[in-house]
């Protein structure tokens, strides 16, 4: 395929008819009879929610999934939630790979813009190393949880079977769980929501990182330096995280915390603060929390993961972007610096079009879910909090969405689609062919604010 003409299939509709695909396969394959338990039937638009929620890691359902699928269903639901986690084009890379096949220009076009890079430098190398990586950390959880889970299961197999599932969901922040009830059991267990809360971290700073990191403890480059992607990425990231555990805590100390020890105070606080950031998996039920931290924790999965990982949300970058752009123009300074770079104005364009495009979008989607759900029965917060998590591609939820009417689930499923594929794939996916203008009009100042 020649990118290079502006024909219809450019990258960007390239990776987004394929994700469709992928979602459309899954739904087949999800209401298949084979998929479910005996005496268990599921409508095409359960397996199609499911389909899309699995393939764009984010964890809402209209079903519980371990009451309706089997064995083979959940195999069909891992494969979806691996693919949308690390990537089609990564498994495709691998393929093409697999079979000796040399990785074309074409090609390198769409892993860049599957995962968000802005060069085609080491792209075949970043692709490689991303499932390396991730494989062997999905490896390592799935034995600790798997080991640990004994203590749980009655059997061997069951308690690796539930430790996979786990590992796989927590670093692939795609929020599904077997068991029922999400992390629930596991309330007073600490060490398991530590290992969860380390697999979050892992899938949602971002696949750039994870390999930098990679080649910073292999020691093979003695010269080595961070990027400025990975600084911006990680420091912002974690002052999110903390932000998020300090304001949870300090929101529900006279609500939910009230008679609770220190130290449940303390994990309900930084499990929260993690998971809502994209990972989806639930310590309590969030619908008993304040109105004020439903809030917060809406805002959280809106910032979402950093780019280039499993995560949604307008993403990391574009927060520290606008913060420090914003943080210039109070200085009266018309360049942005940081970390001794400075950052291109492109970039700076970019980030404040992904939160307004992405405010726009999601305030027009809850206008839109509450007109269907006009019986009242549905508060608005709910509605508020269930779209910030689809679009953040999260998870975490109040329990509407099976309670929800077939045209707002469709809702939930453009916001889940739109959050994985990333907004600035999907604006460029639209977005008109450039041309060049020949001529010019005056330029006059208007009056801004």
């Amino acid at each position: 395929m020649n990118f290079s003409k502006g024909k219809f299939l450019t990258p960007f509709r390239i990776i987004i008819i394929s994700y469709i695909i992928a979602m459309f396969l899954f739904s087949l394959l999800l209401y298949l009879p084979i998929s479910h338990l005996p005496g268990v039937s599921v409508t095409y638009s359960e397996a199609l929610f499911t389909s899309v929620s699995a393939v764009s890691v984010t964890g809402l359902t209209v079903v519980n999934v371990s009451e309706t699928f089997s064995y083979i269903g959940i195999i069909f639901l891992a494969i979806a939630i691996q693919l949308g986690g690390i990537g089609i084009m990564t498994l495709g890379t691998f393929v093409w790979m697999l079979f000796g096949r040399k990785i074309i220009l074409s090609q390198r076009m769409l892993i860049m813009v599957d995962q968000n890079q802005n060069t085609f430098s080491g792209l075949v190398n970043l692709m490689r190393g991303i499932l390396f990586v991730a494989l062997i950390i999905e490896l390592i959880g799935a034995l600790i949880l798997g080991t640990y889970f004994l203590n749980y299961f009655e059997t061997v197999g069951e308690a690796y079977y539930q430790g996979a599932f786990a590992s796989l969901s927590a670093f692939t922040n795609a929020g599904f769980d077997v068991t029922g009830k999400s992390l629930i059991p596991f309330a007073n267990d600490y060490f398991v929501q530590l290992i969860v809360v380390l697999l979050i971290f892992a899938g949602a700073i971002g696949f750039p990182v994870l390999m930098e990191l990679k080649q910073y403890f292999s020691k093979d480059h003695p010269n080595f330096k961070f990027s400025l992607f990975t600084k911006i990425t990680t420091t912002t990231y974690f002052i999110v995280f903390v932000f998020g555990f300090i304001s949870i805590w300090l929101l529900e100390m006279g609500h939910y915390y009230v008679g609770l020890e220190w130290h449940q105070q303390l994990f309900y606080s930084l499990f929260n603060s993690a998971t809502a950031r994209s990972g989806g998996l639930a310590t309590m039920d969030v619908s008993q929390l304040s109105l004020a931290t439903l809030l917060l924790l809406s805002g959280l999965m809106i910032i979402g993961a950093s780019p280039s990982s499993v995560g949604g949300g307008i993403r990391t970058t574009t927060l520290a972007v606008m913060f420090l752009t914003i943080r210039s123009f109070a200085l009266g300074k018309t360049d942005v610096k940081v970390f001794g770079r400075e950052i291109h104005q492109e970039d700076r364009q970019k980030s404040f079009i992904v939160l307004s495009v992405f405010i726009v979008m999601l305030f027009l989607a809850i206008i839109l879910i509450a007109a269907f759900e006009n019986s009242g029965e549905i508060a608005l917060m709910a509605i508020i909090f269930e779209a910030s998590s689809a679009f953040g591609t999260c998870g975490l939820s109040m329990g509407i969405t099976p309670d929800l009417t077939l045209p707002s689930q469709m809702i939930l499923m453009v916001l889940m689609f739109i959050g994985r594929v990333g907004l600035i794939a999907f604006l460029f996916s639209i977005r008109k062919k450039e041309t060049k203008s020949y001529y010019k009009y005056p330029t006059e100042r208007i009056i801004i604010g």
